[in-house]
């Protein structure tokens, strides 16, 4: 028969057993716990944990410009077109649950640049990306299939959105295949599109008042967009 450990034997294991844990699950633990330095916000910590692979700028502005309009949001979802879009530059964050729900492959639209989004645009028939921050509407059936209205946020920069069909669908030309015989990804006429097989879920997480913040390093926008640099929200140095 093997003996059972007593009361005490155990007690006096469990803290060396503890203790005998690999440094690398510890430290895990302790950075997700740790406080975000100095002149960042709690917010932008976050995010920086879930997505290494985004411009720190673009989460930076991001955080702030969701903590301007509505600190107490659920979800967010960032596009960073200072990314190719031969790289995954779409993150959908459960800011309640401190999750990172998706990495993908975003398009832009076919008047603001091939393989690299360079130009943005609120006009309608410009066939161009919008940025700044939107909030989401209500998904529908159209052209397009399963799809997500948005509203611009920011006026003269993407309050035309919903009158330009700007919506989050998905579509073919958002795929490794495409880019493996293009080397860029589809263009849609403004639209983030996403690839098809993620459309439903992507969409069903964010649909109705959530957030989606695309970025693009135009300091001209950095400087005067409300929503960034609201008076509610906090003072950080712009870094371009």
């Amino acid at each position: 028969m093997v003996p059972c450990f007593s009361l005490r034997t155990w007690l006096i294991w469990l803290p060396a057993t503890l203790l005998s844990l690999p440094v690398h699950a510890s430290s895990f633990f302790s950075q997700l716990d740790s406080e975000p330095p100095d002149g960042v916000l709690p917010l932008n910590h976050q995010l920086l944990q879930l997505a290494p692979g985004a411009s720190p700028d673009a989460l930076r502005l991001a955080a702030q410009a969701l903590s301007c309009r509505d600190p107490h949001a659920e979800r967010l979802a960032v596009i960073d077109y200072s990314l190719p879009s031969t790289e995954p530059r779409l993150w959908v964050f459960d800011l309640a649950r401190h999750e990172l729900m998706f990495q993908e492959l975003v398009s832009h639209g076919q008047g603001s640049g091939d393989a690299q989004a360079e130009t943005f645009s609120n006009i309608p028939d410009s066939h161009q990306s919008s940025i700044g921050l939107f909030k989401t509407m209500n998904s529908y059936y159209g052209r397009n299939g399963y799809s997500l209205r948005l509203e611009g946020l920011e006026a003269n920069v993407n309050d035309n959105a919903y009158e330009r069909a700007i919506v989050i669908h998905g579509a073919d030309y958002v795929s490794e295949a495409f880019i493996d015989q293009t080397g860029r990804l589809g263009r849609s006429h403004g639209c983030p599109a996403v690839r098809e097989e993620i459309t439903y879920p992507l969409i069903d997480s964010l649909k109705g008042d959530h957030y989606v913040f695309a970025y693009y390093p135009d300091q001209e926008w950095v400087a005067t967009s409300q929503v960034i640099n609201c008076p509610n929200a906090p003072s950080l140095a712009n870094r371009f």
